[in-house]
């Protein structure tokens, strides 16, 4: 089964995280996994200023700080894994890699806003729900 683990570093991701770590039939052997982690993208007139090798940088630093602890994780419990950094809005880019990825499963954490938090605002497990085919576990 393959799996897609989309994580942002949040207190959401540590629970899908030991969500994980405490159901063996979402960790078992026959699993291949790939993380990822969606950078916001830096506005262009930014862009611009900065130039493209620091903002090439800083979308490096970013997934690294999301990236590094839950592959950190993932090789405590002995799952091996893939991971991703990708650059663009989170709801729509999860739900396109998991469709062009041919993925069986998206595992996220999500606060559980309310509807109303959710019609103002959005969220992105909404936004992946929304756009996705691929069936979705929401880890609250």
């Amino acid at each position: 089964m393959k799996i897609l683990l989309a994580v942002d570093g949040s207190p959401y991701t540590k629970k899908m995280l030991t969500y994980l770590a405490t159901h063996d039939a979402t960790l078992g052997e026959n699993m291949d996994y790939t993380v990822l982690t969606v950078c916001s993208e830096v506005p262009p007139r930014a862009r611009k200023a900065l130039g493209k090798a620091t903002v090439d940088q800083y979308y490096a630093e970013e997934g690294e700080k999301i990236l590094t602890p839950v592959m950190r994780f993932l090789a405590k419990h002995g799952v091996k894994a893939k991971s991703q950094l990708k650059v663009g809005h989170a709801g729509e880019t999860i739900a396109k890699i998991a469709e062009s990825g041919k993925f069986d499963l998206v595992i996220m954490g999500t606060q559980g806003v309310s509807a109303f938090s959710k019609l103002v605002m959005g969220s992105v497990s909404t936004q992946v729900l929304a756009q996705c085919s691929v069936p979705v576990l929401l880890i609250r």
